[in-house]
């Protein structure tokens, strides 16, 4: 009797044990999204097909949340600047977790410190726009080469646009 009491409180406590580990390592791990590279590629596409139908020569570039560029295209006649400066843009709205123009305006407004435009590798230019889904922010868009940080933004919204049923709500 004595031996199924201590099997018992054995298998008890092994059990336990082994939900709190279970529990624990569930507690030290964090789950993410981000756009898959096909939707990335069509996100670009269509950002830069918005533009063209306005007469820009654009560069795009997609970045996941964590800044890293999956994806840039550029227009045959858009300038040879315009890749890297849309990856900045998009690389800034996604590590501010503010579009870019949003970024620039609070600069010039004195809401925020001019320093920040000191940050490595940030561009606090109109173009750069974050990308969410179901109430998290998955990839950032930059765009490079209209006549302005409000017309590459709006060809950047309008990218989003097009892609936006195949992004959960």
């Amino acid at each position: 009797m004595l031996r199924k009491i201590v099997t018992v409180v054995a298998i008890a406590m092994i059990t336990v044990s082994l939900n709190t580990s279970i529990r624990a390592d569930e507690d030290s791990l964090v789950t993410f999204k981000v756009l898959k590279p096909e939707i990335a590629l069509e996100l670009a596409q269509a950002t830069m097909v918005d533009c063209r139908k306005k007469g820009y020569q654009v560069a795009v570039s997609v970045v996941d949340r964590f800044g890293i560029l999956q994806v840039t295209l550029r227009d045959r006649f858009a300038g040879t600047h315009t890749p890297e400066t849309a990856r900045r843009k998009a690389w800034t709205a996604v590590s501010f977790r503010t579009d870019s123009g949003e970024i620039s305006r609070l600069i010039k407004d004195g809401e925020l410190s001019p320093g920040i435009r000191h940050v490595p590798g940030a561009l606090m230019l109109g173009g750069g726009v974050r990308v969410e889904a179901a109430g998290t922010m998955v990839a950032g868009v930059g765009v490079s080469g209209a006549p302005g940080g409000p017309a590459d933004e709006a060809c950047a919204r309008a990218g989003i646009e097009a892609i936006a049923d195949k992004l959960p709500f």
